[in-house]
């Protein structure tokens, strides 16, 4: 498959489908389907077409990002748990030659101690934590820009 510049692939790591349940003190009151139709409609709104892709398997999310190269222009990935020891998703991405924007919810560097490392952040081109439903947005523009340059 030949790569789209306008193409996006955002991937939700574990325990986001259950978002607006779990813990909506921290993560909010949003739906995983309420954030995607929110980054749907900015990347419509860029010229840009965005597919989404949760998972609570690693290996599912890597195969996604394998997938990713020479088909998409960019990856944004909410790893989710996985943000903190997964070198498998690290590398995955690495090895994508576009723009990856990590993107989360809450801000990690506000919360516990062992949340505030990221293994997916050098391999980023930045990331957007702490601005709650306005994060995937915020994401979409993100990446609308760089691929705009």
């Amino acid at each position: 498959m030949l790569r789209s510049p306008k193409s996006v692939l955002l991937l939700s790591g574990p325990n986001l489908d259950i978002l607006g349940e779990r813990e909506p003190e921290v993560y909010g009151q949003q739906t995983l389907e309420e954030h995607v139709s929110a980054a749907r409609l900015a990347a419509a709104g860029r010229g840009l077409t965005l597919d989404h892709l949760q998972s609570n398997a690693e290996h599912v999310l890597v195969e996604a990002i394998h997938e990713a190269r020479g088909s998409y222009g960019a990856i944004i990935i909410n790893p989710a748990a996985f943000t903190h020891y997964s070198w498998a998703i690290h590398d995955a991405l690495a090895a994508f030659d576009g723009p990856v924007v990590e993107v989360h919810l809450s801000n990690p560097a506000g919360r516990e101690q062992w949340r505030r490392t990221s293994v997916v952040s050098p391999v980023a081109t930045g990331t957007i934590a702490g601005f709650g439903r306005e994060g995937y947005r915020l994401a979409v523009e993100a990446v609308a820009a760089i691929l705009d340059t």
